[in-house]
C-alpha cells in the first residue's frame, strides 16, 4: 500500500494494548464499587468462594466431576453452618 502512511512506533497501540493488561482488567472489575476498599473486601470473601466451585471440566470424566460438586458442598456447608452458629 505505497499511498498509506505506516507508522510503527512502539507506543502508537498503547491504548489498545492497555486494556489487556493485567490491571486494567482489576480496574474494570472496581467501576461497581464506590471505593477500593468495599472492592477489596468483597473479594476477599468471594475469591475462595469462587475458587471451590470453579470447576475446569477439560479433563473431567462425569463421575469425577460430581465427585469434586459433592466435596465442594461439604466444605460449603460447613462454612455456611459454622458461621451461622
Amino acid at each position: 500500500m505505497p499511498g498509506v502512511e505506516h507508522r510503527s512506533h512502539k507506543a502508537l497501540n498503547n491504548r489498545a494494548e492497555n486494556s489487556h493488561m493485567a490491571v486494567r482488567r482489576r480496574e474494570r472489575g472496581m467501576i461497581r464499587f464506590k471505593s477500593a476498599g468495599q472492592y477489596q473486601r468483597f473479594i476477599s470473601i468471594h475469591g475462595p468462594i469462587a475458587n471451590l466451585f470453579n470447576l475446569h471440566r477439560k479433563h473431567l470424566t462425569a463421575a469425577g466431576h460430581r465427585d469434586i460438586r459433592a466435596a465442594a458442598m461439604a466444605v460449603w456447608n460447613d462454612i455456611a453452618l459454622s458461621s451461622a452458629a
